[in-house]
């Protein structure tokens, strides 16, 4: 048990980390203005998206009825809430690297398979700045892991979305409430066998077990098998649960008709080839219902339109109405014990500087120091929150999140806008983040590879690619 609570306890920290940094304020402000004032190209720009699909091809291509319904949905795309939404991995809380999912579908007379708006993830080793490319998919949606163009995954069937448009659709985001289990469903309660098989599913609470059956019928009807079905819901790595899902006996009441499931077993993975899968949007407990739940975050800390979702009627603080801005810096001057007296510094005309000693003695203290001599304890606070300071920790962190602007600003609010970096741990993580960007970018033009030297052209490889920057694990919801 205690296992259990220390287990639950990091999984839940993880997604307040990731919610306190992933998705910033200022990115959920500008996305939300722009794309109010209908600018969905300004919206995904300012949510860190990259636009790989023209508007115009795809009317060439697949027709203007295909086109027209693509332009309705960027239009309603929430860039800021799909980046809310994506699926991330532990320990860190990025972004699951190499992952393609399905937003929506847009079938065509006369082709066989439909056309595909995705949203895609680098592989890990190009991941830098946890920036995601929107595209137009329209190859087969495989059961392995194919690789795509430009080096990107084909979609995924575990990560759709197409089924869940409240995730990214801000016109449907109200739908959260209800899909996530916050309220009663309106089918009324379940009479399937869900205490028999419940037990046998480990750590069921962090499972959506009461919305199994709706979502399994959602899934079949996309897939044409109106009268029910099995599904695979994956519980882990290697094992599954097989749910045969049917329509209740036809019964007078509000459940009639309702999906049930009408018997549940444990599988090995390799057991449920070509049955389809349960989406992990429907399989796991929406993490923001579980972190307001557990007391851990307030409404106000949740996405404005998550938080009109789950908890209509909160004030309307949330991230995206704040200032936007990360932690304030010292808007005091910081006291100092220097040579036994108690001295100031603080920020003067955009630069930190120390407030109680005269120009000249600053000079002959710099000059001495230049001579590998030891300066005054002022100098050395300064110098010391120039190499490595105090707000380092946050600093790498929206660097790794892609949050390149929070990361400038805190910087700014701690050693001024006219700063000089000096060597040390600041600069090298700018520097590195910096590099990183690079490789992103050499990757996105197909420059790079795993294991590539820059400029050295990338292969697409014959298999699924296994080079890692670091191991992945999904973070639990």
């Amino acid at each position: 048990m205690l296992t259990g609570t220390a287990f639950g306890d990091s999984r839940l920290s993880l997604w307040l980390r990731v919610r306190e940094v992933a998705v910033p304020p200022l990115m959920i402000r500008t996305a939300t203005a722009r794309r109010t004032a209908g600018d969905w190209a300004g919206a995904c720009a300012a949510a860190g998206f990259d636009v790989d699909l023209d508007l115009r091809s795809v009317a060439r291509v697949h027709g203007g009825d295909t086109a027209s319904r693509l332009r309705a949905d960027l239009r309603r795309l929430a860039p800021d809430l799909l980046r809310w939404h994506m699926p991330r991995t532990a320990p860190d809380g990025f972004l699951r690297p190499g992952t393609t999912l399905v937003l929506a579908r847009y079938e065509e007379p006369g082709r066989s398979r439909p056309v595909h708006l995705v949203a895609r993830t680098a592989p890990a080793w190009a991941d830098a700045g946890q920036r995601i490319s929107l595209a137009v998919w329209d190859g087969p949606v495989p059961p392995g892991r194919a690789s795509g163009p430009r080096g990107y995954r084909a979609p995924d069937r575990r990560f759709r979305l197409d089924l869940h448009r409240h995730l990214w659709d801000a016109d449907r985001s109200g739908e959260l409430r209800g899909r996530a289990g916050a309220v009663a469903a309106t089918s009324g309660p379940q009479h399937g066998p869900a205490p028999a098989w419940a037990p046998s599913v480990p750590d069921p609470e962090r499972f959506a077990l009461d919305r199994w059956a709706a979502e399994a019928a959602l899934l079949l009807s996309a897939e044409g098998r109106t009268e029910g079905g099995r599904v695979a819901v994956r519980l882990g790595a290697r094992r599954r649960l097989l749910l045969d899902v049917r329509p209740s006996p036809a019964r007078t009441g509000a459940d009639e008709g309702a999906p049930e499931v009408r018997s549940a077993r444990l599988a090995r993975a390799g057991a449920c080839a070509g049955l389809p899968v349960l989406p992990d949007a429907a399989t796991w407990v929406l993490p923001d219902l579980e972190l307001l739940r557990g007391g851990w975050i307030a409404a106000g800390g949740l996405h404005p339109l998550v938080a009109a979702a789950l908890a209509p009627g909160a004030p309307p603080s949330g991230p995206g109405a704040d200032t936007g801005s990360p932690a304030d810096g010292p808007t005091v001057p910081r006291v100092v014990d220097c040579r036994g007296a108690r001295h100031r510094i603080g920020l003067v005309d955009g630069v930190l500087v120390p407030l109680d000693h005269d120009p000249a003695e600053i000079r002959r203290e710099e000059l001495l120091a230049a001579l590998t001599g030891t300066p005054l304890p002022c100098l050395q606070v300064i110098d010391a929150a120039h190499r490595r300071p105090d707000c380092l920790t946050e600093v790498r962190d929206r660097l790794a999140h892609g949050d390149s602007a929070g990361a400038l600003t805190r910087i700014e609010s701690t050693l001024g806008p006219g700063a000089l970096l000096r060597d040390g741990d600041l600069r090298d993580a700018l520097h590195d983040a910096a590099l990183q960007r690079v490789k992103h970018g050499l990757f996105r033009a197909g420059l790079a590879g795993p294991g590539l030297r820059h400029g050295e052209p990338a292969r697409t490889p014959s298999r699924p690619e296994t080079h890692r920057s670091r191991p992945r694990q999904a973070a639990s919801r």
